[in-house]
């Protein structure tokens, strides 16, 4: 009988759920293989083909395929296995999750649980646990009191409006005009190591002294062209209103006779009464302020690449080495750029800028490097302040 069922029938409801599944980064692998093997079943994909593809056995695309064709989505959830009951008491473990998911009595001086605190907390009440147990509790309740992430909401009350209106300069770009994001990096430190750095070697990474002289600093404007990922970029002594202004004068020579949209975030100097000023004597170009706490700028990244990747391991004896680092490697991300493709809509964006539980939805964006996804649509037309 499971050899007959070669395609199967999905519902829109389910293959939404089943594409879902299919995307995620944290879901166990089993659960995204058998997403996958439902979702190549319904394009009518041969089994021996889907096998090739996922690098599974035949026997394993014929099972789950036919439990789905018989139970729908329930039946891509494991069986209940075989073996001996727990034998800890239902009461215990849920004395453990309590525990747990409570401070930690305040004579213990910590802020979360450790397996040996709480096992000496429940011996104190008596309750005795080994702490060797306890992670198993924890795993299969799916507790981690070792970990803690961060969370931030926007304040600004003008939130959804400007996620909106740069959003939409990603997603549906004015025709005639050049999209820009501009970012800056101050205070980049040109760092002479004391002794020659070690390089890799079988069974050895490379090796740099924690110690190292400082030889000055220097601030770093980039700004990345949304269409092409080609980066226009200056280093400047300081970082002031007046260097701003110098660098979006620089922007405008690169691109003149061309109507500009610059994406900045809210840096005091980018709202200067100079800068101001320049804008209303140059109409062609337009700034876009993102929201604060929620990021919509992808020129942060280019920044944070060139800080990896040409700087933290790099020596420098002088200011001059360093900025001529900097220009080799925007030389060499410019030979390779590739567009920038945004691939959220608005909606998601609001969604995760107001409630951290949306904050592991889809990555927001990828360069063409790292493999581009298409945009979805746009519901509704851009907002151009």
């Amino acid at each position: 009988m499971a050899a007959r069922v070669r395609t199967v029938e999905v519902p829109e409801a389910d293959r939404r759920e089943l594409q879902r599944r299919a995307r995620s980064k944290g879901a166990p692998a089993r659960k995204v293989e058998r997403a996958r093997i439902v979702l190549l079943a319904a394009d009518g994909v041969p089994g021996k083909q889907i096998a090739a593809r996922l690098g599974c056995a035949e026997p394993t695309v014929v099972t789950w395929r036919r439990r789905y064709a018989e139970q729908g989505l329930p039946g891509l959830d494991d069986l209940p296995r075989p073996g001996t009951p727990s034998p800890l008491p239902e009461a215990l473990r849920e004395r453990v999750l309590e525990g747990t998911l409570t401070e930690p009595p305040i004579q213990f001086g910590a802020t979360h649980c450790s397996t040996r605190l709480l096992a000496a907390a429940l011996a104190a009440e008596g309750t005795p646990i080994s702490h060797a147990t306890i992670p198993r509790i924890w795993h299969r309740f799916g507790v981690q009191p070792r970990r803690a992430e961060t969370v931030k909401f926007s304040t600004n009350p003008q939130l959804e409006g400007k996620i909106r209106d740069v959003v939409g300069l990603y997603l549906h770009p004015p025709a005639t005009a050049v999209v820009l994001c501009v970012d800056e990096k101050p205070q980049l430190q040109a760092l002479e190591r004391t002794a020659p750095t070690l390089p890799t070697r079988p069974g050895s990474a490379e090796r740099l002294t924690f110690d190292y002289l400082r030889h000055g600093t220097t601030t770093l404007f980039a700004a990345l062209e949304v269409a092409t990922g080609r980066v226009t970029d200056a280093c400047t002594q300081r970082h002031r209103h007046q260097e701003f202004g110098a660098f979006l004068r620089q922007v405008a020579a690169a691109y003149p006779r061309r109507e500009l949209h610059v994406v900045v975030d809210n840096y005091a100097t980018h709202k200067h009464p100079a800068v101001r000023v320049w804008l209303a004597r140059h109409p062609r170009v337009h700034l876009h302020f993102i929201p604060t706490s929620v990021v919509t700028e992808p020129g942060g990244g280019i920044l944070f690449d060139h800080h990896r990747q040409a700087l933290r391991r790099g020596n420098f004896p002088s200011v001059v080495h360093l900025i001529a680092a900097i220009e080799r490697f925007i030389d060499a991300w410019n030979d390779r750029c590739t567009p920038f493709t945004w691939t959220k809509d608005p909606d998601t964006v609001v969604a995760k800028a107001t409630d951290p539980r949306h904050r592991k939805t889809q990555t927001t964006s990828v360069p063409g490097a790292l493999g581009m996804r298409k945009a979805p649509a746009l519901q509704g037309s851009p907002v151009i302040a």
